[in-house]
């Protein structure tokens, strides 16, 4: 028998396996291995503990983990006629052609432009080169078009990924998983709101809102084909968001929330609501591609063209405990107010800049916080929930665990 080169695997190879089985996965068939600094004190973690296992029931810590990716910020830029350049190993952005900003490339996970903003072709390359992804958005948060490198990962991943999204059974049991993990928080929001207000709002509408999601929560655990998973989920979200007014306890006035509306929003509530979930997909979509996945491909949502499916299934958990509730945060601490929105003549209502960079400040804030990780059991920052959710997925669809542990804020 005759093997090719891409048959053969180096001696290297055979040390990586006794080394870290997962190690050597990583580098020789996902081929998504990068040294770093974790990765260094992982293989210090082995030396002093004479390894003879793995290190951490769920991801070991220096071979191949959840822990390699270091957590980085996003870089947004909101002032009109910005341009964005690359200097040596830096991200420069400069305004009337005054360098107003220079930042590391290292210490960027991906950069976001809103309205007249313009990239140098060299920097483009570079954040390629270096998976920094840029993204274009409208001024009001109305994706464009994204720039990125190649998808890393091995072949392997994203044909088993299609395999399964063409399984409408296997794809009801991964939405089973989706949407537990976003049923669940949307009644931790509502139960939490009774918990820290019930005295500022109508509890018996919340509580009632929160029961009969706790009732669609059990129902889809049952073996529910894909329209019927649908039909639950978007009767649960009707409840849920029947009672988001209810959450809002400050400036009741001015931030009145009837129903959820979206391109383009139709009030207050609605404009910070779908500006943040923009921003959410744009770290969802990112984390997929960085894991070896095709965000266009998912479970829950099916096949349209130029639909993010897989990125709008995985943000479907951070929604209600990231997204909405730094909605109402922002609202009932007064740090949006009415001044800071406009309505057009079509009828959409817009945020000003000021009002923008509040709320992306806010953002990033908030994926600076700790959050404890059930599934891991540690506390990890919410932004690098993202690239853990996703590699996760990912192992899922390879076999190395017997379902998704979607996100459950607790």
């Amino acid at each position: 028998m005759t093997f090719t080169e891409d048959d053969l695997l180096p001696l290297s190879g055979l040390q990586h396996l006794l080394f870290c089985e997962r190690q050597c996965a990583l580098i020789h068939i996902e081929q998504v291995w990068a040294e770093n600094v974790l990765t260094a004190e992982g293989r210090i973690m082995h030396s002093e503990n004479s390894w003879e296992g793995p290190v951490n029931k769920h991801l070991s810590y220096g071979c191949g983990t959840l822990k390699m990716k270091k957590y980085l910020n996003t870089l947004f830029v909101t002032t009109q006629g910005a341009y964005l350049a690359k200097e040596g190993e830096t991200v420069v952005v400069r305004i009337e052609r005054e360098v107003r900003l220079r930042l590391p490339i290292h210490t960027i996970g991906g950069i976001v432009c809103f309205g007249n903003i313009t990239c140098s072709p060299f920097l483009m390359g570079f954040c390629a080169e270096r998976d920094v992804a840029i993204s274009f958005l409208t001024e009001y948060g109305r994706f464009l078009a994204r720039v990125h490198g190649p998808v890393s990962g091995n072949v392997l991943l994203r044909r088993e990924q299609y395999r399964r999204a063409d399984d409408m059974d296997v794809s009801a049991q991964m939405a089973k998983s989706v949407l537990t993990g976003k049923l669940a928080n949307c009644r931790t929001v509502l139960q939490r709101a009774l918990r820290d207000h019930s005295a500022k709002l109508n509890a018996d509408k919340v509580s009632d809102a929160s029961k009969r999601i706790g009732h669609s929560l059990e129902h889809i655990q049952s073996d529910l084909p894909l329209n019927v998973l649908r039909g639950v989920e978007g009767e649960a979200a009707h409840t849920y968001f029947s009672a988001f007014d209810h959450l809002i306890i400050s400036q009741k006035e001015d931030f009145v929330f009837r129903e959820r509306n979206r391109r383009p929003p139709l009030d207050r509530v609605n404009c910070l609501l779908s500006f943040l979930y923009t921003l959410v997909l744009h770290d969802v979509r990112s984390a997929l591609e960085s894991v070896g996945l095709d965000p266009a491909v998912g479970f829950l949502h099916r096949d349209r063209p130029g639909r993010p499916g897989l990125a709008l299934d995985l943000m479907e958990e951070f929604r209600p405990f990231l997204a909405d509730r730094l909605t109402l945060s922002l609202i009932n601490l007064n740090q949006v107010q009415k001044k800071g929105f406009k309505e057009m003549e079509s009828g959409a209502v817009l945020m000003d800049d000021e009002t923008r960079k509040t709320v992306l400040v806010a953002y990033q804030k908030r994926k600076q916080d700790e959050i404890f990780h059930p599934f891991l059991e540690e506390k990890v920052t919410i932004g690098l929930l993202f690239h853990m959710q996703a590699l996760l997925l990912a192992r899922c669809l390879r076999g190395d665990l017997d379902g998704y542990p979607t996100f459950i804020w607790k």
